[in-house]
């Protein structure tokens, strides 16, 4: 079981990562984003951050659909994150080896080329 605080200490325990101000958390590393909180949508109400829900980025479709279908107990999406490489993880139901596993290979895509070579 994980929750914001596991989050923001493995993010903030990667190299040149940086939290963005927000009503939750958001991680980036080159000035691009790779773990942030979910805002969730719900027609005729306000956006309502979800620190309960990461939203993570996977790099590809082929990633994305593999979470998915492999896991959906843990990862979702919505039709607003469609056509990007992106999931939702349901931080209640992750351990925290597969959430530092998860983060840093978010990172690792997103981290310029010479900070992530550093790390590999």
């Amino acid at each position: 079981m994980a929750d914001a605080d596991d989050v923001r200490r493995l993010a903030l325990a990667l190299p040149g990562v940086v939290e963005i101000d927000s009503d939750g958390f958001d991680f980036r590393v080159g000035n691009r984003g790779f773990v942030w909180s979910y805002p969730e949508r719900m027609p005729g109400k306000p956006r309502r951050i979800r620190t309960d829900v990461a939203v993570l980025y996977v790099g590809d479709e082929a990633e994305k659909q593999a979470l998915l279908l492999g896991e959906p107990a843990l990862f979702f999406t919505t039709p607003g994150y469609d056509g990007l490489p992106l999931v939702m993880l349901r931080l209640p139901e992750v351990s925290a080896d597969r959430l530092d596993e998860l983060i840093t290979d978010a990172w690792r895509m997103r981290a310029p080329e010479d900070l992530a070579a550093d790390e590999t």
